[in-house]
């Protein structure tokens, strides 16, 4: 019997990806939110291509805002993008 592979959805570009070719973008208990390298943190998370472009997107369409469901500060957003890109 075949393993299913977890797929999961970009916020940027919206295709639906394997889990683990996907960085997870994590919203903390604390409200901090990270790159999750590990996929295995606590807290909320919201699923993007391994592309600097998808999450331009992500920020520009609101999707990371919608999925952490909280507001993503201009800091946060550039920081990501530098550890990102």
């Amino acid at each position: 019997m075949q393993k299913k592979i977890p797929l999961r959805k970009c916020v940027g570009c919206g295709e639906m990806k394997e889990k683990k070719e996907m960085i997870r973008v994590l919203k903390t208990p604390e409200d901090e939110i990270i790159l999750d390298t590990t996929g295995r943190a606590n807290g909320r998370g919201a699923y993007l291509c391994n592309d600097p472009d998808c999450l331009k997107k992500a920020i520009k369409n609101k999707g990371l805002e919608r999925s952490l469901k909280s507001r993503i500060p201009e800091e946060v957003s550039i920081r990501l993008q530098k550890e990102l890109g």
